[in-house]
């Protein structure tokens, strides 16, 4: 359980270190400073929720984290050990999966091809279809989803929230230890982004830790432990979601003065 000490200050929980630790990030693009000494924390089984305005360096900090577009400076910790993340195979080798906005979903293959893309399963020279269809069957019923009638059905002709589904389950597929999701729920509608939510919070019983990057509001409030604000490359506010609102939020996004809490890291054994 997560404590709160002084305003807005967040401890860990008693004798749990944090999962994933950054501390003093940056990265320059030419004259472009993107990201300033960013400090971020990600506990196992906590959402934390990454939000800003655009150009805030969101994409950015992900984007070192999953190792795309590594720091030019900053110490990267994870499962209690110093690890550098220099490329997407770092990142995917401690257990880091990361789910983007556009779901890289191929729209004529089912839902079994979509699943295992890379990765099929084969007996002898030909693939599995069988064990791969059990797998699908058993990973999609583990989080729930009910929506999805046949793991047979084209990705194509889903809706919103059933891509968004299969797109979450692929990424479990490698038993990773934390999962980033970039605005799973944009441009969803009411029910389906419920759905996507309802999943998120699954992820979360699972004791993954999970990232959530949204400009929904409502939504970060609904599923996230502790909301982390970035504004113009740099920490600009750490709230734990149940001891806060809106508005501070948003006072943080914007840089209101007087409205935005000193921001706090989260430290081992705190």
């Amino acid at each position: 359980m997560t404590t709160e000490t002084q305003a807005g200050a967040v401890t860990a929980p008693a004798g749990a270190g944090p999962l994933l630790s950054l501390r003093g990030v940056s990265k320059r693009f030419g004259a472009v400073q993107a990201l300033s000494d960013v400090d971020f924390d990600l506990h196992g089984g906590e959402v934390v929720a990454l939000v800003g305005d655009n150009g805030a360096g969101k994409s950015t900090l992900i984007k070192t984290i999953s190792g795309v577009g590594p720091a030019d400076a900053g110490q990267f910790t994870f499962g209690g050990r110093d690890v550098s993340l220099t490329a997407p195979a770092d990142s995917a080798k401690l257990g880091i999966a990361v789910v983007y906005q556009d779901l890289a979903l191929c729209d004529n293959l089912d839902v079994v091809a979509n699943l295992f893309l890379g990765n099929e399963a084969h007996r002898g020279p030909v693939m599995n279809e069988i064990s791969m269809e059990k797998e699908a069957r058993r990973l999609l019923d583990s989080l729930a989803v009910k929506t999805l009638q046949s793991v047979r059905t084209e990705v194509g002709s889903l809706s919103g929230g059933q891509r968004q589904s299969v797109a979450i389950a692929r990424s479990l597929l490698g038993e990773p230890r934390m999962v980033i999701l970039d605005e799973p729920t944009a441009a969803l509608g009411v029910a389906q982004t419920e759905q996507v939510l309802q999943l998120v919070l699954r992820l979360k019983e699972r004791g993954l830790g999970v990232i959530l990057i949204s400009h929904n509001l409502a939504d970060v409030f609904q599923v996230s432990d502790r909301i982390v604000v970035l504004r113009l490359g740099r920490n600009a506010g750490e709230y734990q979601a149940a001891d806060s609102n809106r508005q501070e939020v948003v006072a943080a996004i914007t840089g209101a003065e007087g409205d935005i809490r000193p921001v706090s890291h989260v430290e081992e054994g705190s």
